[in-house]
């Protein structure tokens, strides 16, 4: 198995933020990383499998396997993506021709990007990058990531606070974190649920919105482009005039360019 990391870019942030996939392959690039985006796995398969066709998209996973399998790190860059891959990869290791342990070897080498960034490089490497961003913001990690993930302490959990994303942000000059009244509220996307339910949706989109607003935040930064997808449609249709940025953006200096 070839020394090399890889970073995967899910469907939507492919072909509706491309510019987050770029910033944090800056990131990576910056601190040193050679990274490959390899071809030939555009999506992971957990669009069909949470609307209740696992079977269905059984294949694509399966090919995410192949694609990926000859990396030492796969880093994905969304919480649910990842949380999907690492949970599924193996129930596919037998079929297609692949070795017993391929998917299994995938799910247990897949990341997410802030996981890796804490985790793997540690805070004094981020710092290292120099990103400057002034204004307050508030901070959404999405619900997979946090309680999937354990990028931060769930507040129904009884256990000594922590909060990676904010140890990252830390490094940022000039950002300063605001406190959210329900730091871990669900935005209310949930994939395939914001379809189903979508007053439901709309309602628990809108109440984040009110707790970003009330605290004074003045942008919003999240983990998963998901949520950013559905509270910044809502946002605009409020005339919020709220940024909403990926980590990646703020860390490669790229918030606010566009």
């Amino acid at each position: 198995m070839a020394s090399s990391v890889a970073l995967f870019v899910p469907c939507y942030v492919d072909q509706f933020f491309p510019h987050v996939a770029i910033a944090a392959l800056t990131v990576l690039e910056r601190l040193g990383i050679q990274v490959d985006v390899p071809e030939g796995a555009a999506c992971c398969g957990q669009p069909a499998a949470n609307a209740g066709f696992a079977r269905e998209g059984h294949s694509t996973i399966a090919r995410f396997v192949d694609v990926y399998a000859p990396y030492e790190r796969i880093i994905v860059l969304s919480g649910s993506c990842a949380v999907h891959v690492k949970q599924h990869a193996g129930e596919v290791a037998a079929h297609g021709g692949h070795a017993d342990t391929a998917g299994a070897g995938v799910a247990e080498r897949t990341t997410e990007f802030c996981s890796y960034l804490h985790d793997e490089l540690g805070v004094d490497w981020i710092a290292g990058l120099g990103a400057t961003y002034d204004g307050r913001v508030a901070v959404h990690i999405g619900c997979h990531a946090l309680r999937g993930l354990g990028l931060a302490k769930p507040s129904e959990l009884q256990v000594r606070p922590f909060d990676k994303v904010r140890a990252l942000l830390g490094a940022v000059r000039g950002l300063e974190i605001v406190d959210l009244a329900r730091p871990d509220e669900c935005c209310g996307f949930g994939g395939t649920f914001a379809v189903a339910e979508p007053a439901v949706s709309t309602k628990m989109g809108r109440d984040r919105l009110r707790d970003v607003a009330t605290h004074g935040a003045q942008a919003l930064v999240s983990t998963d482009m998901s949520c950013v997808m559905h509270l910044d449609g809502l946002a605009r249709r409020e005339r919020m005039g709220l940024p909403m940025y990926h980590v990646a953006e703020v860390l490669a200096g790229t918030a606010g360019a566009r």
